[in-house]
């Protein structure tokens, strides 16, 4: 039903999937840059085509309704909600005789800004498996947003200014919109409000913000994407990292920063091994994870299987 090139393709539709080399025809799960190329034609949700063409210029695409099918080279084709950001989509493909669900960058449980996660049965399955290590617990999501909010607290109470380091996409709507319910006032970096207009025009609410100027004012909360430089007209500058990689020792110090909060828009362990039961299927594939993976999957009775390695040209 389907072969790897690189990347993973449903071979009688020959339809790339979450590929970033350009393609003829192509399914984009998300708008993030690790997942989007310039393909000639793509098929996504209308929301991530909104985010697709804001980053990389105006291009084709077939707007896919959530759990609408679609016929689509002798296959039928269904999204259904990843709960990783706004539009982000898992793909259901049949072909009348097998069941494939891939779903992207995925995540269980609630958030402010995107739809929850919603599993279909299928007999294969692949999983995306960024935190497949049983180390990867993420606290519960009450405790992360009490933690930032009170770091947030602490540092504006000391004259100091929070500059909470986010994806442009996806996180920084969540962290945006997190902060300004638990009232703070807060100026998002120009390349995240960009994509904050986006999500507003899809009636999906940000919260109330600003642009940042050159000289923001004291008591204002700062959202910048990772890797923004800091400005020497930033007074007493916090910096605070939001990801799941939080969980790890020492992982303020690997990304440089003053704290690292464990808020994630990823499945943790738990998390990824609730999924497949919710699926159900008679084989798993893996991506984007840990190798180790596949053994906890096998040692829990799963046909687990790793997906990806340059070796792998064989049609599945």
């Amino acid at each position: 039903m389907f072969h790897w090139d690189g990347g993973l393709v449903l071979t009688k539709a020959a339809l790339a999937v979450d590929f970033t080399r350009r393609q003829p025809r192509a399914f984009i799960s998300h708008a993030h840059t690790d997942h989007i190329a310039r393909h000639q034609y793509a098929l996504c949700t209308p929301q991530t085509s909104a985010l697709y063409q804001l980053r990389l210029g105006r291009r084709t695409t077939r707007e896919m309704q959530y759990r609408s099918p679609v016929e689509w080279g002798g296959l039928r084709l269904t999204a259904y909600p990843a709960g990783h950001c706004l539009g982000s989509a898992m793909l259901l493909a049949e072909d009348g005789d097998q069941s494939l669900l891939y779903t992207g960058d995925f995540k269980l449980g609630q958030s402010a800004t995107a739809e929850v996660a919603d599993f279909p049965s299928a007999q294969i399955l692949v999983i995306e498996s960024t935190y497949g290590h049983p180390g990867y617990k993420f606290p519960p999501r009450e405790a992360a947003i009490e933690q930032l909010c009170e770091v947030v607290h602490s540092t504006l109470d000391s004259g100091g200014t929070p500059v909470v380091e986010a994806y442009a996409l996806g996180k920084a709507q969540e962290v945006t919109r997190i902060l300004a319910d638990a009232g703070f006032t807060v100026l998002q970096h120009r390349l995240i409000e960009r994509v904050s207009s986006v999500y507003e025009s899809f009636g999906v609410a940000v919260g109330h913000r600003g642009i940042i100027p050159q000289r923001p004012e004291p008591g204002h909360v700062l959202v910048v994407p990772p890797g923004i430089g800091c400005s020497n007209d930033w007074q007493r500058q916090v910096r605070i990292a939001v990801t799941g990689w939080a969980v790890a020792a020492r992982a303020k110090y690997r990304l440089g920063v003053d704290h690292a909060i464990p808020l994630s828009d990823h499945a943790d362990y738990g998390e990824l091994i609730e999924a497949i039961r919710r699926v159900a299927p008679r084989r798993v594939y893996c991506t984007h994870g840990p190798e180790s993976f596949v053994d906890c999957l096998r040692d829990l009775g799963f046909d687990a299987h790793p997906l990806g390695r340059p070796s792998q040209r064989r049609l599945f």
